[in-house]
């Protein structure tokens, strides 16, 4: 493969060559890559922002991330934080440090993985910078979105008696992870021995290719739900619970049984003498969307195969807790959970 050295551009021509094929999408972008900074309008409606950092070898490996799902995911898990708030993300800006090991081609890669995650999220990629780093890679993405006055949701709105529910499946991710490490420790104590992934697409994909759930969101709106709060599954469902627990002041109950595993992420888990109920609630980089409906809206929601209700809010004197398919009853913790 051809590489190019970054230095052959110098910091300006390598933004040109990364930016030269970005196109606006959004009526609001009114000055985009090129200028001391970008100018968005929203033309009345209320902006929403978030920024995550992606660092090599904390957030990701790439002895086992492609580039291209690399810049994908970066852009991805951002978005997932506007989707959060109820709102719909417009705009991206990208900043990455790193070392001389990568060359302009690896960087087109890592950018042309964004440009995907953008361009099926009908997202500008409107800005950002570049740095040389000592070792290895840094991600920093910004998000912005927009939402119509008031209707943003948070953490904090969960009432006694409303309704707990997750979007798709949970505990995927952090089994692709589990057999990515696997095979990461088999290749280096053993290089000759090509990975074996046991064609288990669905957990790696999970991990290394994850959605925004913007089609859940369009679907609330769709059908007049306004959830009460809400957030994404990054951290584990149990930790995501407590959040809502904490910023809403109230208790939880989930039930073992309502929450939804994949049947390869739950085959797999067994293979490998793992509960699925702890992957997840425990597991993590699901970006499922956790949220809370009042009941009234329940005949409505049951409609949506794409959402699991898995429990309910209490009042705040109760401790968030689990009801397992036995019947027996455990506090909820952030840390993990295992049958007893």
């Amino acid at each position: 493969m051809e590489r190019t050295e970054v230095n052959t551009l110098g910091e300006f021509g390598l933004i040109d060559h990364l930016t030269r094929n970005n196109e606006t999408k959004q009526a609001s972008t009114l000055l985009s890559v090129g200028d001391d900074a970008a100018v968005i309008d929203h033309f009345g409606k209320q902006t929403v922002i978030s920024t995550d950092l992606l660092v090599d070898g904390v957030h990701f490996d790439l002895m086992y991330t492609p580039l291209k799902h690399l810049g994908y995911k970066s852009i991805v898990v951002n978005l997932s934080d506007i989707y959060a708030m109820n709102a719909t993300p417009t705009h991206v800006t990208v900043s990455i440090a790193f070392s001389n090991r990568f060359s302009v081609e690896a960087l087109d890669e890592l950018y042309e993985g964004m440009y995907a995650a953008c361009e099926k999220y009908n997202v500008d990629l409107i800005g950002g910078d570049t740095s040389t780093s000592p070792k290895g890679l840094v991600i920093s993405v910004t998000a912005v979105g927009e939402v119509t006055p008031n209707e943003f949701v948070t953490r904090s709105g969960a009432k006694k008696g409303d309704l707990i529910c997750v979007s798709g499946y949970l505990g995927g991710a952090y089994l692709g992870l589990t057999l990515l490490e696997r095979e990461k420790k088999i290749f280096l104590e053993s290089p000759g021995v090509q990975p074996d992934l046991e064609n288990e697409a669905y957990i790696v994909g999970k991990l290394l290719k994850p959605e925004a759930r913007k089609d859940v969101i369009e679907w609330l709106a769709e059908n007049n739900i306004k959830p009460t709060s809400m957030m994404d599954v990054s951290d584990g469902l149990s930790s995501e619970v407590l959040h809502i627990c904490k910023q809403s002041q109230c208790g939880a109950v989930l039930y073992e049984e309502k929450i939804p595993v994949h049947n390869d992420a739950r085959q797999f888990a067994y293979k490998l003498e793992l509960d699925p109920t702890a992957c997840a609630l425990s597991g993590g980089e699901d970006y499922e969307l956790l949220f809370t409906i009042d009941q009234s809206d329940y005949e409505k929601m049951v409609l949506n195969e794409e959402v699991s209700v898995i429990g309910y809010i209490t009042e705040p004197e109760k401790k968030p807790t689990i009801i397992t398919k036995g019947g027996n009853t455990y506090d909820l913790i952030a840390q993990g959970w295992q049958h007893q």
